[in-house]
């Protein structure tokens, strides 16, 4: 409202003013109403996105579709991917009302309307730009692996419970009806004892590279902000290929093949051992680079072990028990069983567990509700950061070479500094949490 605005100003008193509008029809959009199935502006959650590429583009019109959700802002260091953005979400709506900004402290100052923020970077900002977005007000989902250090998971965790944030971590397998029905399987006790569960691990190597790529002029700052999209990692020379996905299999920028299906893949396995708030304490390493066969060991003695193979479909997960055991993995038509009966009664696994949880089996759709409900998410921070201790776990066992012992209250190894000293590491300024 303009402050400038007076009742008796511009040849309109107040008395005439109220006298027309009683006699006026007064005419309000239907979408404003509620009316006609759609969502008043009131109960819409007005969603902004932080790093929206590939996968990102996917999430992002996942969550569009939700009848309750508005997307009004977008925020990347790399021009051509706001723009892209602003292209497919100004179509959907039919206007032109997307806004683009480049720098991530800008966009979380000004969007104050904003209420949830979907962040889909590479792996070296998930955690920043969640912390970022939480302290500004905002909920998070965040695209997976969620942290690139265990420390930087504390940070998640302690970030949403002090600034009383909903999180969800993009692990949307634990939506899924096959791997719910899974998962029901143990926890129902269905396999008897439980002694082995499999985690599918990415192709690629666990040691990373280490060398910087070749240096390229680098573009105008508002092309691609180099600084920004370095975000919290070591500074080096611009390359063309970092920004087109040359970034994987880098030591300051990605989490590795552990990481990259682990973080799906531990998840689940954790959650189905009723394990979702803990991390494995024991971890031997392998000579393939890979970390192909790994085996990984919880308090209570199962065992967890890593394999880039064995499932006709990505992140996939088997779980052995002395009753029986079940597989599943992406594009199964159902769970795979030792014998039938297992799943005699699927459809109720999977309506049961609906009912006694009350989450959707939809991923985004759980994240919206509990932003309304402000209820804890499916993949909630402490099952994000202690999954992903796992696989940080996992990953420094592979890198020193050296079988660990892991304290899980403590977080942090058993007699062993130099592992004890990449549970994090020093933060580029500004970009630190």
């Amino acid at each position: 409202m303009n402050h400038k605005t007076s009742w008796t100003g511009g040849g309109m008193s107040r008395r005439k003013f109220l006298a027309t509008a009683a006699v006026a029809p007064l005419i309000v959009k239907a979408e404003v109403l509620g009316l006609g199935g759609a969502t008043p502006p009131s109960e819409r959650i007005i969603l902004g996105g932080i790093g929206i590429g590939r996968r990102g583009r996917h999430d992002l019109q996942w969550m569009i579709a939700e009848k309750d959700v508005q997307f009004v802002a977008t925020c990347d260091a790399w021009r051509e991917r706001r723009e892209s953005v602003k292209q497919v979400v100004d179509k959907y709506y039919g206007n032109t009302n997307c806004a683009m900004y480049r720098d991530i402290r800008e966009f979380l100052a000004a969007r104050s309307d904003i209420d949830a923020v979907l962040i889909t970077t590479g792996d070296r900002w998930h955690a920043l730009a969640s912390v970022m977005a939480m302290r500004a007000g905002k909920d998070v989902y965040s695209e997976k692996p969620s942290s690139m250090t265990i420390a930087e998971g504390q940070a998640v965790v302690q970030t949403a419970q002090r600034f009383g944030r909903i999180y969800q971590t993009g692990t949307q397998r634990l939506s899924e009806a096959n791997f719910v029905a899974t998962n029901e399987l143990l926890r129902l006790g269905r396999l008897g004892k439980v002694h082995t569960v499999r985690a599918h691990i990415s192709g690629g190597n666990a040691v990373l590279n280490r060398d910087w790529l070749a240096p390229e002029p680098e573009p105008v700052r508002d092309e691609v902000d180099w600084d920004e999209w370095l975000g919290p990692c070591p500074w080096r020379p611009f390359n063309n290929r970092y920004i087109q996905g040359g970034w994987r299999g880098q030591y300051d920028f990605h989490t590795s093949c552990i990481g990259e299906w682990g973080a799906h893949t531990f998840a689940q396995c954790q959650v189905a051992l009723g394990l979702g708030e803990t991390s494995a304490v024991s971890y031997t390493p392998v000579e393939k680079p890979s970390g192909d066969g790994m085996v990984t060991k919880f308090a209570n003695g199962v065992e967890m072990v890593l394999q880039q193979g064995g499932w006709h479909g990505s992140c996939g997960v088997r779980y052995e028990g002395t009753e029986g055991w079940v597989a599943c993995a992406d594009g199964y038509s159902r769970p795979e069983v030792s014998h039938p009966a297992l799943l005699a009664d699927y459809a109720k696994l999977v309506q049961d567990y609906a009912a006694r949880t009350g989450r959707a089996l939809n991923h985004v759709r759980n994240f919206f509700d509990c932003v309304k409900s402000r209820q804890q998410t499916v993949a909630n921070p402490v099952m994000m950061h202690r999954s992903m201790s796992t696989v940080h776990a996992a990953n420094i066992s592979m890198w020193l070479n050296r079988k660990m012992t892991f304290d899980t209250v403590k977080e942090e190894f058993v007699g062993d500094a130099e592992a004890n000293r990449l549970r994090s590491r020093a933060m580029r300024a500004p970009w630190q949490i």
